[in-house]
């Protein structure tokens, strides 16, 4: 039987220092599976393509001429990988390691479109990289007992932080976007990731796109990647964009009714963290009380526009 054939798409915006380590990891992370490699740049101010030509001279590199976030470099990515098996659409903060890449596509059937590996941090510490679905019962809990908290009581979290949940192959809702393996025909079904989004809850949306059409996420434990934390806890601008996409996207997904006490519950979450004296939470906060922030096109020149 021959290997499969994956391409892994990597997105990179400013990323030359997270280069040489992300490409080291891709031959034992890919073994066993016929892979290529295609980086979609969003434009980078930095030496982002001159670090992925010293070290992956044989990559795909696409350079879009703008920054397109992280949907719109997936979707140019995959877009220019071709004819594969596979997708694997992958950060450039992210560490394949040995054999990871051919055990997700071997949980990839014919009722599974999606599967993602178990994820830890840059201390090997485990990441709850499980979701479950967004709703108003779990957006109130995050906002009233904490997102940790709701987690371990049942099915109530959003995040899945119940550690004995993550010892075996299980479907989930949807999964943290930095390393998701999508099959061929998922991609032809669900069509391309929603650009729209720019950054944030665009992979919840192809997930739940997905799952809806019967083409659901497992999560796959034995197989292992490391993901370096990003920015967004910290940034003021990234946070609120964060809370504001997630407010949008339950909002296309349901009623205007059910949509204001959602975010009536996002008001409440942030407004409890700002009086603490959180940056981000004001941030988010603010952006939530200005209704043209939801009609917005997003992107770089809307997230200048957040203040501190």
């Amino acid at each position: 039987m021959s290997a499969p054939r994956i391409a892994i798409c990597v997105v990179t915006f400013n990323s030359a220092p997270l280069i040489e380590d992300l490409v080291a990891s891709i031959p034992p992370g890919a073994a066993g599976t016929s892979w290529s490699l295609v980086f979609a740049d969003n434009y980078s101010q930095d030496d982002t393509v001159g670090q992925i030509r010293r070290w992956a001279p044989e990559a795909v590199v696409v350079q879009t001429g703008a920054n397109l976030g992280y949907a719109g470099g997936v979707n140019a990515a995959v877009a220019a990988a071709g004819d594969q098996d596979a997708f694997l659409i992958l950060n450039a903060d992210v560490r394949l390691t040995p054999g990871c890449l051919a055990t997700l596509y071997d949980a990839l059937g014919d009722g599974v479109g999606i599967t993602v590996p178990r994820l830890v941090d840059s201390a090997q510490e485990p990441m709850w990289s499980m979701r479950r679905e967004p709703t108003l019962l779990r957006a109130w809990a995050d906002a009233l007992i904490g997102a940790e908290r709701a987690g371990r009581l049942g099915t109530l979290g959003e995040i899945v932080t119940d550690a004995d949940l993550y010892q075996a192959p299980r479907l989930t809702d949807w999964a943290e976007g930095s390393t998701q393996l999508i099959s061929a025909r998922c991609w032809e079904e669900c069509g391309p990731w929603d650009s729209s989004y720019f950054l944030y809850s665009e992979e919840t949306e192809y997930d739940l796109r997905a799952r809806d059409a019967g083409l659901p996420v497992l999560f796959v434990p034995s197989a292992v990647a490391q993901h370096l934390k990003g920015e967004s806890a910290q940034s003021p601008r990234l946070w609120s964009l964060l809370v504001l996409n997630k407010a949008r996207l339950y909002a296309r997904r349901h009623g205007p009714a059910t949509t204001m006490l959602y975010w009536l519950a996002l008001v409440v979450r942030e407004g409890s963290r700002a009086v603490l004296g959180k940056r981000t939470s004001r941030a988010a906060l603010r952006d939530l009380l200005r209704p043209r922030r939801w009609r917005q096109q997003r992107g770089p020149a809307w997230l200048e526009d957040v203040r501190a």
